[in-house]
């Protein structure tokens, strides 16, 4: 089976909370990359209609919060995947940061930001 995946996700365990509309539920985040998201399936899980959502991931020990738009792209009893497709400066940055510490290595983190601004550009 072909890999799809296009960047490097890092495990990573914090706090999240996802806000659509009028509801929001508390969750856990698993694993990060630059282009998307996987999340714990919350208690209580029951989506309107929109595949947008606010995402607030708080780094444990830290002040620092990542906020961002994803959009939902599958989800299962346990699990959320999502894409983002909207973060704010200072959260990239923190992003980038994080996954710089996570990788250990330069170059593939430059490639990565590579690939990122080459699908941005293709939209």
């Amino acid at each position: 089976m072909k890999e799809r995946r296009q960047f490097i996700r890092i495990v990573y365990q914090a706090p999240a909370t996802l806000r659509q509309g009028d509801f929001q539920w508390n969750t856990t985040l698993k694993d990060i990359s630059l282009h998307g998201i996987l999340l714990s399936r919350p208690d209580g899980w029951q989506p309107g209609g929109d595949p947008a959502f606010q995402v607030d991931v708080v780094l444990p020990q830290t002040d620092v919060h990542l906020t961002m738009l994803a959009e939902l792209v599958d989800q299962n009893n346990h699990s959320l995947r999502m894409k983002i497709v909207n973060i704010d400066i200072d959260s990239i940055s923190h992003l980038r940061r994080l996954i710089e510490l996570n990788l250990g290595d330069d170059a593939l983190l430059h490639r990565e930001l590579e690939h990122l601004a080459d699908l941005a550009e293709d939209e």
